[in-house]
């Protein structure tokens, strides 16, 4: 392997860039016109245009990145995170011209991506599953599940994530439109319109296991604690959490049976959800790719998790890199340009922008002052790891942190991860997944009525 093309932009790409440099190979930026000042394109051994703008017609435009990567001869084809990073047909397609997709087989990605079917391999090995049905096929399955399960259940897409194609059914008055809602955003965001039913875990934590693979063994680099996450997307991670440590330790070795059981290559995560109540954890799906919040691990594992994907694709042992222990804790912070309290993006153009440098803080970007946040693609402006020697620790080094920030031009999520940062329930580690709407609603509340009082 001599050439890599990155088939995705901004702060994954320039990520994932360092490294190929770091280890002495070529790089092969693509971007849409709307991109072509972007860091990828500058940072990058070379650069190809695939398209104009919008995601469908460049970032997941397989015949134009498969041409790019023809054209500059590249060995092989890193996807970073989202666009065609799962995408099994993607990976099939990128062998069938001898090209090398840096990650998972083309069969894990498409198994562990139907949900249903990543369940049915994890109940085969006695992984604890939450119950759930299959695939719906019509409102009676429903209904039977929730006579016998109770409420509160969740719709979730069988063939996507990222909070999409989900919805809560606290009562059967909800279900037939909740159902129509869930179906049609899981089939305009993954082209797949089933979803499944499952019994809803009040208050839980998410804890997803860090794995990595080459054609010899599979490892983990232990487990990020997820819980932080506003409408079922995580915005903070942590590395590694404050489980019990027997149970941390059942669930590193149930995600080790089903990545053994797959014969799982490369980097990608197992994920959980764990009942404080009870200490029970059940799985819940697999991402076959490398996460956003793999920084995180990396701060207190001391590896570089692109690298060892680099060196799976190419066939060498990694395990002289897997670290036996890790060191501190680390907590990532999503920085988005939104209005956190509406959930709506901030588009527009960051006329400035100021990142301090500290001891043990990562920053993960690809924005500058002059950067244009616009409405083709995520509005993530950077991810903001920091270390201590524990977690209190880590959490004042992050509120410092932000508080010297400067991000101009367009609104920012930095208040509200100042505000989770600050909360009682947050500090004594008593989140669960909804406490960031629960926080969010209860500012709302207060605004409605100090501005009544007014």
């Amino acid at each position: 392997m001599r050439k890599v093309l990155v088939a995705n932009r901004g702060e994954i790409a320039v990520r994932i860039i360092r490294t190929l440099r770091e280890m002495g190979l070529k790089s092969v930026a693509v971007y849409s016109e709307v991109d072509k000042d972007s860091l990828h394109v500058s940072f990058a051994d070379e650069a190809v245009c695939i398209g104009r703008d919008d995601a469908s017609s460049t970032y997941l435009n397989i015949p134009n990145i498969i041409s790019a990567a023809l054209i500059t001869r590249s060995d092989a084809i890193h996807p970073g995170y989202g666009f065609l990073s799962e995408n099994y047909k993607f990976a099939q397609i990128c062998r069938s011209h001898n090209i090398i997709f840096i990650g998972p087989s083309s069969d894990n990605i498409r198994d562990m991506g139907d949900k249903v079917k990543a369940k049915d391999i994890a109940n085969s090995l006695g992984v604890p599953l939450i119950p759930s049905t299959g695939v719906v096929k019509d409102l009676k399955q429903i209904y039977e599940f929730v006579n016998t399960y109770g409420f509160p259940v969740i719709i979730k897409a069988a063939g996507g994530g990222g909070g999409r194609g989900m919805r809560v059914i606290e009562n059967y008055s909800e279900i037939e439109s909740k159902l129509t809602q869930a179906s049609l955003e899981a089939k305009s965001f993954f082209s797949n319109p089933d979803v499944y039913v499952e019994k809803l875990i009040v208050n839980p934590k998410h804890i997803e296991v860090q794995i990595i693979g080459d054609n010899r063994s599979v490892y983990h680099l232990f487990e990020r604690d997820c819980t932080v996450q506003r409408r079922h997307q995580k915005i903070i991670e942590e590395a590694t959490s404050l489980l019990p440590n027997e149970s941390r330790m059942l669930i590193i070795q149930d995600a080790l049976k089903i990545a053994e059981k797959i014969g799982y290559t490369s980097a990608g995560t197992i994920e959980f959800l764990y009942d404080s109540q009870t200490g029970k954890h059940y799985f819940i799906e697999m991402n076959t790719r490398i996460q956003v919040e793999h920084p995180a691990t990396e701060m207190v594992t001391n590896t570089d998790i692109v690298r060892l994907q680099v060196l799976s694709a190419m066939g060498e042992d990694i395990s002289g890199f897997i670290p036996n222990s890790f060191d501190g804790y680390s907590i990532e912070l999503r920085i988005y340009a939104e209005d956190s309290y509406r959930f709506t993006p901030s588009i527009g153009t960051i006329t400035r922008t100021y990142f301090p440098s500290f001891t043990n803080v990562r920053v993960d970007t690809a924005v500058y002052s002059g950067y244009t946040i616009t409405q083709f693609y995520d509005n993530m402006i950077c991810k903001l790891i920091v270390k201590g020697k524990d977690r209190e620790e880590a959490i004042k080094r992050a509120r410092i942190y932000l508080d010297q920030v400067i991000i101009e031009g367009v609104n920012t999520n930095i208040q509200l991860l100042k505000d989770i940062l600050l909360d009682e329930n947050y500090v004594n580690y008593l989140y669960h997944t909804r406490s960031v709407d629960e926080l969010i609603q209860s500012k709302i509340d207060l605004s409605f009525l100090s501005n009544s009082n007014v």
